[in-house]
């Protein structure tokens, strides 16, 4: 198996201090980079950050926080993890990862998507009933952007271009993805688009997404594109200890999916159920040993190329969250390599 890509991913949850405070959001977004800062020293390979407009998450442009983790870091990739396409103007998301990766001397990645919340369309004047054609038509756009040509495009959702470049350049195709949460649709678009594909497990064992890899690689082979790595995206915790990780993850994690739940109708989440998602591989949480098994049983199953663990879930404590991401780099991703060896 060739090398596996091993990132870490966040949405900028507000976390706590060790008092159990919440941490504001300008301190919340510092903390993000420290733990960026941390992740580049322990030979973590990308660090993505997500797009949200909530008050309990503290990133609303991820490029901008990783434009200042740029300024600390040296070889880390740069990541958004998703970036909402939707919601934006292909031409200004592109700009701005482009000045991304000229400020990380090449190290900018981005992945698309349509976001698991919609907050942002009714914040930037969008109707919920173009949800479709926002994504096709801007999705269109942005992967004609990526050979940095002059680009002529029509559609009903932005203005139109003729033969317009698009400033500043990068000299090379910037790696895009676009994350996928279980949509035969979007996966053969994103085949179309010759774009990689991120898989959202954010909920059953991984395994159940195979068929979705089996139709990424027909498709691709079906427009005659070139083959891509699959990556995957899943949410977890490392602590020393498996109880230690589950006692640390719960809390917050209640709190979280308490508070989607309560917008979508669902029922609150239980310790039995949080413990059977543990059990099945949706949560990738316990020491450093039992995730690293938990992440090489998943890159198996899907045959992935890439996979990055979602570390932050609700009002974690700071220290637990910088101690979950130099155990990933130190301990969990050696392992790992070594299991898939």
């Amino acid at each position: 198996m060739s090398e596996i890509v091993f990132g870490l991913d966040t949405f900028g949850d507000v976390p706590t201090d060790d008092a159990g405070e919440s941490l504001t959001h300008p301190q919340a977004i510092r903390q993000v980079v420290d733990e960026a800062v941390l992740a580049d020293e322990v030979g973590v390979d990308v660090i993505g950050l997500g797009e949200h407009h909530r008050a309990d998450y503290a990133i609303s442009t991820p490029e901008t926080v990783l434009a200042g983790i740029a300024g600390r870091t040296s070889r880390i990739h740069l990541s958004s993890a998703v970036t909402v396409l939707s919601s934006d103007d292909p031409v200004r998301v592109y700009q701005r990862f482009a000045t991304l990766d000229a400020l990380s001397s090449g190290r900018a990645e981005v992945i698309l998507g349509r976001g698991s919340f919609t907050e942002s369309f009714p914040l930037f004047g969008y109707d919920m009933s173009d949800y479709e054609v926002l994504f096709e038509e801007k999705l269109d756009l942005f992967a004609r952007l990526l050979d940095e040509k002059p680009v002529t495009w029509r559609g009903t959702t932005r203005a139109a271009l003729d033969g317009i470049e698009v400033f500043p350049t990068t000299g090379r195709r910037i790696p895009v993805w676009v994350g996928v949460g279980g949509s035969p649709e979007s996966v053969v678009r994103t085949a179309r688009h010759d774009l990689g594909l991120v898989l959202a497990v954010i909920g059953g064992a991984p395994a159940r997404f195979a068929p979705y890899v089996d139709l990424y690689h027909r498709a691709v082979e079906q427009f005659g594109n070139a083959p891509k790595p699959i990556g995957v995206h899943a949410p977890g915790f490392v602590a020393d200890t498996d109880d230690e990780a589950r006692e640390i993850f719960y809390a917050p994690f209640k709190v979280q999916m308490d508070r989607i739940g309560a917008q979508r109708g669902w029922p609150p989440m239980s310790r039995a159920r949080f413990e059977a998602d543990v059990a099945q591989g949706a949560l990738h949480v316990g020491s450093p040993e039992t995730v690293a098994r938990k992440i090489a049983e998943s890159v198996r199953s899907l045959g992935a190329g890439r996979f990055d663990l979602t570390y932050t879930v609700g009002p974690q404590p700071v220290s637990a969250r910088m101690r979950a991401v130099e155990l990933y780099g130190t301990r969990v991703v050696p392992m790992v390599r070594e299991l898939l060896a």
